[in-house]
């Protein structure tokens, strides 16, 4: 069998440490001064070297090289016994797995036990937070007054799980993230050694996507050594899943165009494809990130193939910082949506609709779905998403022809009832929703609540529905809609309830009375 390159390079020595020379010139140190302690505990993101160390720091301590300066000799029987896994007094034990009190104890009962081959027993205790409560307090004691033969070295990736009773008895060293150049040397290095063919952009690729884990970053070279092909920007684009698929150079296309019709074709064709949204949504952000570079003269941070680069420059020209910083935001949150839904492109769709509704030209005449395809305006003409979604909510009371102006001479609503709403609601929905498909939507999913003094009071069952919907813009239309069918002018306000029973629309939405009606309660008495 084949040994992974990363436990192949794992270092053996001191000195092939990389990034951790704070705590490697402190133990090596207490090795030369014999100086070592009883209990360490190192802490830091994955892959940055602790368990390493800890195996380092156990071959140093049983080391037979009379020069303690020299330690770990790496030649000596107790050092490669060690390096070949046969070194009886080195215990590593995973604290995923081993995490009841009784596996402590049974620990603490054999720990009394002389070391077998050299001079220290060395428990090496990984992911030492998984540990229960019960198990720390079982600990404890060992660590306070542990044999003179043992040593301990904890390992965690969460230092904010142990607890300060246990954390006062160690030593505690902090393993740093790597930086990207002393990965990128690493790299280098095994490419050389193994007799790899890799770009010098693919290297730094990986060594981006590694955030820091000398690990993560040689795991991934040795998984794009196993296709056998040379490893270019281009293949390890495609193999992590960062390459700039056609689908992103599409959607991007369709929402300069404002061809909402056509992009969300694209999310179909690539759902259909097997597509994650999530990835999809995370390569769009990408995507536009790489546009902001540009935009903002920091092209050398691009890191992607001469023809996608091009297309970056031209959609950079015509969408502005402020454009693009919205769609970031917007599609960032799909990207990150792990809620779930029934409907797997939901996230995606909704994104990229609330996109087009704001910046859709203010012009739209036609009830189709496809927006058109506007000529492509120089980047000095184009206007911030707020100027845009003022000017087209401007025009749109202006250009409205299926809902006509109401006028100052209507009827009021004093006499309307709820239930004259509710029966005329889908006539109402049935006026919106050539215009507005999104307003249609939320519509559909809110409750009517109650007519009072000329408000109408729509229930929402999320704040985000709520916010959605109670836009200036929204609110129009739908009171536009509502005057048209039944002949008044007439309010809305909207809240939100997800109540078993409704709250009461003039109840204060976030009292006390509000939250017991939400969990289910009722109200039976109301006292003057």
């Amino acid at each position: 069998m084949t040994q992974a390159l990363y436990r192949k390079w794992r270092p053996q020595k001191w000195d092939e440490v990389l990034g951790q020379e704070h705590i490697i010139r402190t133990l090596r140190n207490a090795i030369t001064t014999e100086r070592v302690v009883h209990a360490y505990l190192f802490s830091g993101a994955r892959g940055t070297g602790k368990t390493t160390v800890a195996r380092l720091l156990a071959k140093a301590v049983n080391c037979l090289a009379e020069d303690a300066a020299a330690r770990p000799c790496n030649v000596c029987a107790h050092c490669m016994a060690v390096n070949e896994n046969r070194f009886l007094d080195l215990i590593e034990i995973d604290a995923a797995s081993n995490t009841s009190v009784e596996d402590v104890r049974d620990l603490r009962d054999k720990i009394n036990f002389v070391p077998t081959q050299g001079k220290y027993k060395i428990y090496i205790i990984d992911e030492v937070h998984m540990l229960s409560t019960a198990a720390f307090n079982a600990l404890l004691k060992t660590l306070e007054e542990p044999p003179r033969h043992a040593i301990f070295v904890l390992a965690t990736t969460e230092i904010h799980k142990i607890p300060v009773t246990v954390l006062s008895r160690c030593q505690r060293h902090e393993f740093r993230r790597l930086p990207v150049k002393e990965i990128i040397i690493q790299l280098k290095q095994i490419v050389k050694s193994e007799s790899l063919q890799a770009d010098e952009e693919a290297l730094i690729l990986i060594a981006r996507q590694a955030t820091g884990s000398m690990r993560d970053a040689i795991s991934l070279l040795d998984q794009l050594a196993s296709t056998g092909e040379k490893i270019t920007l281009d293949l390890t684009q495609t193999v992590l899943g960062t390459a700039t698929s056609q689908t992103v150079l599409e959607l991007i296309e369709s929402i300069h165009q404002q061809k909402t019709a056509e992009a969300l074709e694209t999310i179909r064709r690539a759902m259909d494809a097997g597509i994650d949204p999530r990835t999809l949504a995370r390569q769009i952000v990408e995507y536009l990130r790489d546009m902001l570079f540009i935009q903002l003269k920091n092209e050398k941070q691009v890191e992607t193939t001469t023809e996608i680069k091009e297309k970056m420059k031209e959609h950079a020209s015509v969408f502005t910082i402020a454009n693009i910083l919205r769609m970031m935001r917007i599609f960032n949150v799909a990207a990150t949506d792990l809620r779930g839904s029934w409907e797997p492109s939901l996230s995606l769709e909704l994104a990229l609709t609330e996109i087009l509704e704001a910046s859709q030209p203010a012009s739209k005449t036609s009830s189709s779905p496809d927006r058109g395809t506007p000529t492509i305006q120089p980047k000095q003409h184009a206007v911030g998403v707020e100027e845009a979604s003022t000017r087209l909510h401007q025009t749109s009371l202006q250009q409205k022809t299926a809902v006509p102006a109401i006028s100052e001479h209507k009827p009021t609503s004093d006499m309307l009832s709820l239930d004259q709403v509710a029966q005329s609601w889908k006539q109402i929905r049935g006026i919106i929703k050539p215009e507005n498909p999104t307003l249609d939507g939320l519509l559909n999913s809110c409750k009517l609540l109650e007519v009072k003094d000329g408000t109408l009071f729509l229930g929402f069952a999320s704040e985000l529905l709520c916010s959605k919907m109670d836009k200036p813009e929204q609110i129009e239309i739908a009171r536009k809609a509502i005057a048209q069918v039944m002949g008044v002018n007439i309010a809305i306000h909207c809240v939100v309830t997800n109540a078993k029973k409704n709250t009461p629309p003039d109840l204060k939405q976030d009292g006390m009375v509000a939250t017991a009606l939400q969990a289910g309660g009722e109200i039976v008495d109301i006292q003057e």
